[in-house]
């Protein structure tokens, strides 16, 4: 068994001189094997993560971003899925080569997850104490006293009130916004290095969304902890991230500084998004802005269409997007673009480079 995140000869391990990213994911491929065909649901995603740094995944419904995080996780369901290609290295380690007793020393300890509906990741024949508990008994061997001590300074930890009485309490007696916290709360038990927050606030209320945002990145701030923040809502991504990565049919199509995302959309799906988001004020006073929609559905996995998967909605599409998947190229200033829009795609006379 390796050692726990905080068994580093008693320092903590964010102490420690660390050189390169702190996860970097490359040519990652993820399928699905189904009775009908194969669902190549991440599809060759290369992307790193910094240490303390917030990277925001953006994209539809659809689009591969959960079954990137799953991927990350080891949390894929086999069968019918199965990583096929790529590798995932945290900490030197390359999660997809590891053996299982090895994850399960890593996730939940060194990388946690927040799901999107914690109903449907809490147990609810236990109390929230003794499941966050049970983080510290199972990563940090203490005892049942001292976990459930433990427990209860977490769930003040994440702002809830009473901490004392909603560790005795089953999930179904919480609001989503606390059942939310204690999810946090347990995800942060063993300090993570690395948290990922799948939709941590699409089923809440704009009051709630706001405070869970602030909890998360000041928990961040205290814990030093790195965060891959999942969602579809760009004003959560204006807000939290310093990275955007958008998805779109299990690729990447484009990544860049989240200032320079919001500024300079450069592949037209980003734009597509950009332009669909409501914002406040207008132009012109006494009018609306009107939102604009993206034309179309996002492709099912099992029948993508040839060349670019965004081609058939895309309105700048050529004749060659159609026949030839574009190649993921760099554009300046650390961003990159899948788009034939843009030079270094080597079979296309297309080099213009104002898209989207």
């Amino acid at each position: 068994m390796i050692a726990t995140a905080n068994a580093h000869s008693g320092q903590n391990p964010r102490s420690l001189p660390k050189a390169g990213h702190l996860l970097e994911i490359k040519g990652l491929k993820t399928y699905f094997y189904l009775f009908e065909g194969v669902a190549r649901a991440v599809d060759d995603v290369s992307l790193h993560l910094d240490r303390s740094e917030v990277v925001g995944v953006v994209g539809e419904s659809g689009c591969g971003k959960s079954v990137t995080a799953q991927s990350i996780m080891r949390l894929v369901p086999e069968p019918p899925g199965r990583i096929v290609g790529g590798s995932i290295v945290f900490d030197g380690m390359d999660l997809v080569k590891l053996p299982a007793d090895r994850i399960r020393n890593i996730r939940g300890n060194r990388i946690a997850m927040i799901f999107q509906e914690p109903m449907t990741s809490l147990n609810p024949v236990f109390t929230i104490g003794d499941q966050i508990a049970e983080m510290f008994r199972q990563h940090m061997h203490l005892g049942r006293r001292e976990s459930l001590e433990r427990a209860v300074e977490m769930l003040a930890r994440v702002q809830i009130p009473e901490p004392a009485k909603r560790a005795r309490a089953y999930p179904h007696q919480l609001s989503g916004g606390m059942r939310q916290r204690a999810m946090i709360a347990m995800a942060l038990a063993c300090s993570p290095e690395i948290l990922i927050a799948d939709e941590p606030t699409t089923a809440l209320d704009v009051t709630v969304q706001a405070q869970i945002l602030d909890l998360m990145l000041q928990l961040r701030q205290d814990f030093h902890t790195a965060i891959i923040m999942i969602t579809h809502d760009l004003g959560v991504i204006a807000e939290m991230a310093q990275r955007v990565v958008v998805m779109y049919a299990g690729k990447v199509v484009e990544e860049a500084l989240t200032a320079d995302l919001f500024d300079r959309p450069l592949h037209p799906y980003t734009a597509g998004l950009l332009e669909s988001m409501p914002r406040l004020g207008s132009r012109r006073p006494g009018r609306s802005r009107k939102l604009k929609e993206i034309k179309g559905m996002v492709p099912g996995l099992l029948d993508l269409p040839p060349g670019c998967s965004f081609a058939p909605r895309c309105p700048r599409a050529m004749d060659i997007c159609r026949r030839r998947v574009p190649e993921l190229v760099p554009a300046g200033n650390g961003r990159r673009v899948r788009c034939r829009l843009f030079p270094g795609q080597g079979d296309t006379s297309a080099t213009t480079a104002d898209g989207g």
